[in-house]
This record gives C-alpha cells, structure tokens and sequence, in this order.
C-alpha cells in the first residue's frame, strides 16, 4: 500500500541517483498517477519532503526539486562535516557485523562503477554516509544524513561537480580500512579530506557567469561518440542519467516529471 512515506522515500532515491535534476517540476496530478494515489497523499509527502529542505512550493511554478544557491552549498558542506565527523570522533569500536555491512556497501560500488548505470553508482556513493551512521545504530542521524547527502547530491548536479566517482569509492575503502584496524582518529582525517575533495569539485564561477549552465548545454553534439546507455538530463548543463527499459525502476519519476 502507498503511503506519503514510500512517495517521500522514493523522490529522495530518484535525487541520491542524479535522476530528478535540480528545478524538476513536481506535478501532484502526475505523481498521483503514477503512485496509484490520492492527491492528498501525494501533497502530504512533498509537505514533508519541504519540511526536510528537499523540494519547494511556489504560487507560480507548484512543488518543484530545490535548486540551492552556492552559500546553501557551503552551508550543506558545513553541516555534513559537523554531523560526519562527530559521528566518527564519538564512535565506539566498530561491530564485526556493521563491518561487514560496510564492506559489502563499498564492494557494490566498485561493482557499480565497473557498469553503465549511472545512477545506481551515485545512489550507492552517496548513501555510503548513511549507511555509515546506520552501522552505528543510529537511525536518526541516518535520516539526517539521508537529507544532506541528497541536498548535496543537487549541488553537485547543478555546479556540474567534476569530482571523480572512482576517487570517492576509494577514499570511502580507506575510511571502512581506518574503522577496522579502530583507528577513529586517522577515519575521522579522512572523512574530513573526503568531505574536502567532493566540495573543492564545485565550479564556484558558475555564480559569476548567469548563462554558464545555458552556454554549457547548446555546446555542439559530438555525434556518433556518445555511450547508447546514457542520454542528456533535462537539466544540469550536459549531465547524463541512465536509460532503462525496466518500467519498475524509479527512474520513471525523472523520465516523466
């Protein structure tokens, strides 16, 4: 059974895989649609989507993904160092169970980045964090961090982040390295680094140029060259999102939208 919960939940997955763009369009006729659901349901959900900084409302344009401004990105950055590297620095010895848990997560992002579906690779990169917290039992945190990784997820989407995934699957082996040899000093040094490397991929000059993300998207096609399993996002300045046959799969919500 639908509930305003799995609606919520599931916008949030469609972002963490770069699948509903900064600025998408969240129409309530169309998600009742495709959710088999009431309005009243649907709104219920975007209601607490807005509560949590993750989509907003206008009289003009309806419920909409955020599109953050590059002081909201610092501010997200901000946050995310706060909230990960206390988590660290208070961590007790990690449980062989969450270590496991941890490993087989990173062992599904290598194997993530070896295929074409991008978005399963940024979902799974990006929900390493939450499961982290997961790992330490507390499902709190993990629903914080759920907020921020996606908010982060938008920024990185609309500063066109040219951080490389294979970079950040590693830095998150060494990090689940550290908390296995109990080093929380030296894990807690690399989250702080790889927090780091995800922020310093922004273009900060993109505030300065207003028609950057337009210039960047009506630059020529280079035809005969692209990936068949990709195709350019709606939005986000020639960012590429997967293409699927399976009408299971959540990227439905961008295709649509």
């Amino acid at each position: 059974m639908t509930t305003s919960a799995t609606i919520a939940n599931r916008i949030v997955e469609a972002i963490l895989a770069q699948r509903l763009a900064p600025g998408t369009r969240l129409g309530e006729q169309q998600l009742a649609m495709l959710f088999d659901c009431s309005r009243t349901l649907v709104r219920e959900a975007l209601t607490r989507l807005a509560a949590r900084g993750i989509v907003t409302v206008s009289a003009r344009r309806g419920w909409y993904v955020i599109e953050p401004s590059l002081d909201e990105a610092r501010e997200a950055f901000e946050a995310r160092r706060v909230l990960e590297l206390g988590m660290i620095r208070h961590l007790p010895r990690i449980a062989p169970a969450a270590l496991k848990q941890l490993k087989s997560h990173v062992n599904r992002e290598k194997a993530a980045l070896k295929g074409h579906d991008v978005g399963s690779r940024s979902f799974l990169l990006g929900d390493f964090h939450v499961c982290l917290a997961e790992c330490i039992g507390n499902g709190l945190l993990a629903e914080t961090l759920r907020d921020f990784t996606a908010r982060t997820t938008l920024i990185a989407m609309l500063y066109q982040s040219s951080h490389q995934a294979e970079q950040s699957c590693e830095e998150h082996v060494r990090i689940v390295e550290a908390l296995e040899r109990g080093d929380a000093a030296l894990a807690e040094q690399l989250m702080a680094a790889h927090l780091d490397n995800v922020q310093a991929g922004l273009r900060a000059d993109t505030s300065q140029d207003p028609l950057a993300r337009l210039r960047d998207a009506l630059q020529p096609v280079a035809k005969g060259t692209g990936d068949a399993t990709t195709a350019p996002a709606a939005r986000g300045g020639g960012k590429t999102r997967p293409r699927t046959d399976d009408p299971s799969d959540s990227t439905y919500l961008g295709e649509v939208l």
